[in-house]
């Protein structure tokens, strides 16, 4: 049981927690990684998962991974790529939309701080319909440093007016995790099912298979 009693807000990540976009950037990295003759795998890219894409483009351009393209112009082809595949194949995870009905019904603010740029939020949204549900939306992009620093995680909070203490945090990765703990929030994690088994997980507060299940819990 969570008591939502506790909570002003709660915030959600966006890739892997919404919607099950983790696996589209898979396929994006391999195909514009592949286009640029670097020859890296989905297995690879467990390494940065929960990074800012510029930062995984910059991870992998200074280990040696491709030549002949500057870590910008990868980054533009993927986020051109995504775009196409959240159209294609965005979906609500199970649990999505009937969560943030209901924190919409009590009256509790709903935040989105993710590592991705604004134009796949908007994307995302758009795609699975529940923009509205939202009361603040905020992209890594628009800080110094993406996940893990809970930078993206303290402005939501700010925004709202709402001690970070009083937040609530949905998260699927070991980063966002990371981020959301240390803005001082309480974190719920439900983690990606494409990722690794990951036991530092267990540094969450709360551990869901699920959103259905999640919302079993503040239900209760």
């Amino acid at each position: 049981m969570i008591d939502l009693k506790n909570f002003d807000a709660v915030i959600f990540d966006m890739d892997g927690v919404l919607t099950d976009s983790e696996p589209l950037w898979k396929i994006a990295m391999e195909e514009v990684f592949r286009s640029v003759g670097c020859s890296l795998t989905r297995k690879d890219f467990q390494k940065t998962v929960g990074l800012r894409i510029d930062e995984v483009c910059e991870f992998w351009y200074n280990e040696g991974a491709w030549e002949g393209a500057t870590p910008k112009e990868v980054e533009d082809k993927i986020m051109l790529r995504m775009v196409e595949l959240i159209h294609e194949n965005g979906e609500p995870l199970p649990g999505v939309l009937e969560t943030t009905a209901y924190l919409q019904e009590q009256g509790i603010k709903i935040g989105l701080a993710t590592s991705s740029y604004t134009v796949l939020i908007d994307a995302v949204l758009e795609t699975i319909g529940i923009r509205d549900r939202f009361d603040e939306l905020h992209s890594a992009e628009n800080e110094q440093y993406g996940k893990p620093h809970p930078a993206v995680y303290i402005t939501v909070a700010e925004r709202f007016k709402v001690d970070p203490a009083r937040c609530l945090v949905i998260e699927d990765s070991l980063n966002g995790v990371i981020s959301g703990k240390a803005a001082k929030m309480k974190v719920v994690c439900i983690p990606e099912k494409t990722h690794h088994p990951e036991p530092k997980l267990m540094v969450a507060d709360y551990l869901f298979d699920d959103m259905l299940l999640f919302l079993d819990a503040i239900k209760a």
